[in-house]
């Protein structure tokens, strides 16, 4: 495995960054995942738009979109793959162990992981926990994952592949990597931006494919949706066939199965929309 590191390509068992690197030290770095489908990436220009909206969000210099665009170019021609996960990661750099940042300069590193593909619905459970829709990293994708990983690891324990969060104020927000959408009255809904989710970019296209609507989402419209499904990256358009105790046997539902086809047939047109 080769990936890109501040410049060049290099082997996997060579590629070092730094203890001191920011985004080690104290997670001040940002982050895409993107799919590549036959070696070529989907939805990049999306996906570096958004790199750059968080890159902002924490005060890092924007990221050079053709260097990243080369770096992705040379991992997936070194290590081709029929799916895979693109994974581009920009930090603030080696810096001081406290949250100043030093003057060495960001970090970039693109790899690729083989994946496969998602199956057509999937378990969810609802976390304890809340986003904060009001804190100072809503709607960036850092590499602040740490909440993430203890609400998925939850999810895992109780057979499922997605923790969901509500936000401060009782509202439906977003999974720990993935957004939620319900169906009502036949109807497509969810959450705004404003609710604290991350803009995801599957998201973006299916609001805008299949006409679905942001809404105010009170949590408990979990247990008593039509239809629910996921959207991200890696899953595209996943139905939800539990959530907690509650069992949605016919998943995918009609709604959900025909934004499903919508958005392969949309995707498969245009790699890069």
């Amino acid at each position: 495995m080769r990936i890109w590191l501040d410049g060049g390509l290099r082997d996997i068992e060579t590629a070092r960054v730094s203890v001191l690197d920011h985004g080690l030290i104290v997670g001040d770095g940002v982050f895409e995942t993107v799919k590549a489908v036959g070696g070529e990436p989907f939805a990049l220009t999306r996906h570096l738009d958004r790199l750059t909206r968080s890159a902002r969000g924490l005060g890092l210099p924007d990221p050079d979109h053709d260097e990243v665009r080369r770096a992705c170019s040379a991992v997936l021609e070194a290590d081709p793959v029929p799916l895979g996960r693109l994974r581009i990661t920009y930090t603030g750099g080696p810096g001081p162990l406290g949250s100043d940042r030093g003057d060495h300069g960001p970090t970039l590193v693109v790899a690729l992981g083989e994946t496969t593909r998602r199956p057509d619905s999937t378990a969810v459970v609802t976390v304890p926990w809340t986003r904060n829709e009001r804190g100072a990293l809503t709607g960036l994708k850092t590499t602040s994952y740490a909440e993430n990983v203890v609400a998925l690891a939850r999810a895992h324990r109780h057979g499922a592949s997605e923790a969901l969060f509500g936000n401060t104020v009782g509202q439906l927000c977003e999974g720990t990597g993935s957004n939620v959408f319900v169906v009502l009255d036949g109807e497509i809904h969810t959450p705004p931006v404003a609710s604290g989710c991350l803009p995801g970019i599957t998201r973006a296209l299916v609001l805008e494919w299949t006409g679905a609507q942001e809404s105010d989402l009170p949590l408990d419209v979990l247990e008593r949706a039509e239809e629910v499904f996921l959207t991200s990256t890696l899953r595209d358009v996943q139905a939800v066939h539990r959530i907690d105790g509650r069992d949605l046997p016919e998943a995918p539902g009609p709604v959900t199965a025909k934004a499903m086809r919508i958005f392969g047939e949309r995707a498969g047109e245009d790699l890069d929309p």
